[in-house]
């Protein structure tokens, strides 16, 4: 089943730019966040180490995020 997600034009944009020609969106998605395919995981992880694993994913996404916005602060400072 597919979805819709909304991101930001920019974020759009740096998705696209890092796609390889033989990947879906979907698939340069995977490969950016770096996480194995859900199909390859179903059923091996318990539910509560399942969501502790995602609250760490998403701990380092919003550090990676703030290093970004840190980085481009420090560029338009210059």
């Amino acid at each position: 089943m597919a979805s819709t997600i909304r991101v930001s034009e920019e974020f759009r944009e740096f998705v696209k730019a890092h796609k390889r020609d033989d990947e879906t969106m979907e698939d340069t998605l995977r490969r950016l966040i770096g996480g194995p395919h859900p199909e390859s995981v179903a059923g091996f992880l318990s539910e509560e180490t399942a969501e502790t694993i995602h609250e760490h994913v998403e701990a380092k996404a919003e550090r990676d995020v703030e290093s970004r916005r840190r980085i481009v602060e420090r560029m338009d400072d210059s």
